[in-house]
């Protein structure tokens, strides 16, 4: 699942950097899906979360404090350094009109009227829970990548009050709410993508899958793979591909042909995903503003610059985040161990 991770982390910082690319359709089309690696990082969520839940003997304030720990110290270097590129710096879509709206849905023009107000629900990560017509596009205004933390925010706090203990009954229920949420187009319209109940399928997906791994249920797997399958129909060709995507991964749990993902490149890009969701959008922000007089110049030699520091960057960035977020982490069990043994 480390390499799974890195992968998925990847791809989305990718295509957050192709768009600014001037680059052909046809090499642009197949990175634009990193709203379908997103809900692939919510299903591989629903599956580890379990393991978290364990580690803190189902208490509610020990998991939680674990989570905040894990997420928090990345989260609070990220959203500073992309509130301060807004408040300080440029627009740099201003000299890459090439990039369009493709562009503009990934970065931000500067800071939003009543940017107080979007910088408080951010640092208290509600800005997932916020209706539009109170606060609009408040889930992606200071730190785009940040609404899926969010959401998985609002998850966790979900499956730490409930403890669920039957964990294929606790799937069926998320699925069942994320499907009466996809079916009220009105509600949908006054909450984002980032509202939990948008993400519940994916979250369910990943549940039942950590009850089908462990043996303890046999059933609420092929239901939420049927489910979601169904819903992916409904929304279009694309969301069809998560859950297969998903079925073909946790088969891979089971079988050789999964070993590719165990390569100790992409386990260390696993290692460093979370730090690398986070940053890609400041750092290639940055990267943008400083070749900002290049792209005046001529597309195609921004590019040529742009590809090479705007995916080897964050990378950097991220990895020096990791390590210095380290210490705030909780030990793994075996660590715990042996500090107990030294």
């Amino acid at each position: 699942m480390d390499g799974l991770r890195g992968v998925l982390a990847v791809y989305v910082m990718v295509a957050h950097a192709v768009p600014f690319a001037a680059l052909p359709a046809w090499a642009v089309a197949p990175l634009t899906h990193g709203g379908a690696a997103v809900d692939l990082f919510f299903a591989l969520s629903g599956l580890v979360i379990v393991n978290a839940l364990e580690r803190a003997d189902g208490r509610f304030y020990p998991f939680m404090a674990a989570r905040a720990r894990r997420l928090l110290p990345a989260y609070a270097y990220a959203l500073i350094a992309s509130f301060l590129l807004l408040l300080l710096a440029g627009n740099p879509l201003a000299a890459m009109p090439w990039a369009g709206q493709a562009g503009q849905a990934v970065m931000e023009p500067g800071l939003p009227p009543l940017w107080p107000w979007h910088l408080a629900a951010h640092v208290l990560l509600l800005q997932g829970l916020i209706p539009q017509s109170l606060l609009p596009y408040a889930y992606i205004t200071l730190l785009g990548a940040s609404w899926s933390l969010s959401t998985e925010w609002q998850f966790y706090l979900l499956v730490g009050l409930l403890v669920p203990r039957r964990l294929g009954r606790c799937a069926l229920a998320l699925l069942a709410v994320g499907a009466a949420y996809h079916a009220l187009p009105p509600l949908q319209a006054e909450f984002s993508r980032a509202f939990l109940p948008d993400a519940a399928p994916w979250f369910a997906l990943g549940l039942a899958s950590a009850a089908w791994l462990r043996g303890t249920d046999a059933v609420s797997f092929p239901l939420c793979l049927l489910g979601t399958c169904l819903l992916g129909l409904a929304e279009g060709p694309g969301k069809i591909l998560i859950p297969l995507v998903w079925a073909a991964i946790i088969l891979a749990q089971t079988h050789e042909w999964g070993a590719f993902l165990e390569g100790s490149a992409l386990k260390y890009l696993g290692a460093i995903s979370y730090p690398l969701y986070l940053v890609n959008e400041p750092v290639q922000r940055a990267v943008a503003l400083l070749l900002t007089p290049w792209a005046r110049i001529d597309a195609g030699l921004f590019t040529d610059l742009w590809l090479p520091l705007a995916l080897l960057t964050p990378i950097a960035v991220a990895t020096i985040l990791h390590h210095a977020t380290r210490p705030f982490a909780p030990a793994s069990p075996r660590k715990a161990a042996m500090a107990v043994q030294g």
